[in-house]
């Protein structure tokens, strides 16, 4: 049995779907403050919080639970810097919680979401898991502590981990069964489909002002699928292999906000509107991802390697979803 924390969101749910379709059992943890009980359609829901020992002990005391993922976090990165306390409290304290839970109960396998935010801004592209680790947020430097945190467990208590640090996720289930849903959203892919369905009228990009060569922010953006699959990958790996390990998912290529919002077009068919606002802070100009590591020790790399893929499903699923939030 594998324990999904936070499986009822965007990536979890996913990571759900492809456990399940690999024969693998779930139960999923979730409080569902941004999750959706809806997207649980494999394995078991138990409703419950990580800042509960109690409800934490019931839980691993029920199941015989054999190795954790652990999605659950805060990650709007303004919010971290307006509200700190939340963010540290949340995505750190509520963790450690589950680790001693997991220590009591003998359970030693954890697959961690981390963040390319633990980089900061970079100082050369693309970006290896040898880069320095300087967040330049409190988002950034929860995931930075927790990495940090498994590694002191590993050392004491013979915790076995892997840290996944995320690029931009994006996209949707290909049979558009589940998809990315988030309150409020931010992401860029989803925010300019919403223009493309007229829920909103046009999508802003924050400063055409960067050196690239279009003048707005590059960034890796990486499928749910393929991030699905790189759990996979590290479970399988846990269970044959006596260390722990951190890596990069993404694509490896970068597309600037300009061309994503072409690529949206030529897909949805529609014209997109799109005003220039002003930089927003801590938004480097580039962001692309070294994912050799995974390539060599996990056997990952991504499938949905077009940008194009990625929209379309994820426009499929906006679609779909619409009429359904309507």
């Amino acid at each position: 049995m594998i324990l999904l924390v936070g499986g009822a969101g965007y990536i979890g749910s996913h990571v759900n779907k492809f456990l399940y379709e690999q024969g693998y059992s779930t139960v999923i943890f979730d409080n569902l403050i941004y999750g959706h009980k809806e997207f649980v359609k494999w394995g078991e829901f138990v409703l419950g919080d990580l800042n509960s020992l109690k409800q934490l002990e019931l839980l691993f005391a029920k199941y015989e639970i054999d190795a954790v993922m652990h999605f659950a976090a805060f990650a709007y990165v303004g919010e971290s810097v307006v509200d700190p306390e939340k963010y540290y409290l949340n995505n750190v304290y509520n963790t450690i919680n589950l680790l001693n839970t997991m220590k009591k109960f003998g359970v030693d396998k954890f697959v961690f979401s981390s963040s390319c935010a633990v980089y900061g801004s970079p100082s050369f592209i693309p970006l290896s898991e040898k880069h320095p680790l300087i967040p330049v947020n409190p988002y950034g430097r929860s995931k930075l502590m927790v990495e940090e945190i498994l590694e002191d467990y590993s050392k004491a208590y013979g915790l076995k981990y892997i840290s996944l640090r995320y690029f931009n996720a994006a996209g949707a289930d290909l049979d558009g069964e589940i998809g990315e849903r988030h309150c409020p959203e931010t992401h860029l892919i989803p925010l300019v489909l919403d223009v493309a369905l007229g829920k909103k009228e046009y999508i802003e990009i924050y400063g055409d002002d960067y050196d690239t060569f279009d003048g707005t922010c590059i960034r890796d953006y990486i499928h749910v699928l393929d991030i699905a699959r790189a759990h996979f990958l590290a479970l399988e790996f846990l269970k044959k292999n006596n260390t722990s390990n951190v890596f990069n998912l993404g694509n490896g290529q970068g597309y600037s906000v300009k061309q994503v919002i072409d690529v949206a077009c030529r897909v949805t068919g529609v014209k997109i509107k799109s005003k220039i606002g002003s930089r927003r802070d801590g938004d480097p100009p580039k962001l692309i991802a070294n994912y050799e590591k995974a390539k060599a020790i996990l056997n990952w790399s991504p499938k949905f390697t077009k940008l194009e893929d990625i929209v379309e499903s994820a426009w499929r699923w906006q679609k779909k979803d619409v009429k359904f939030l309507k």
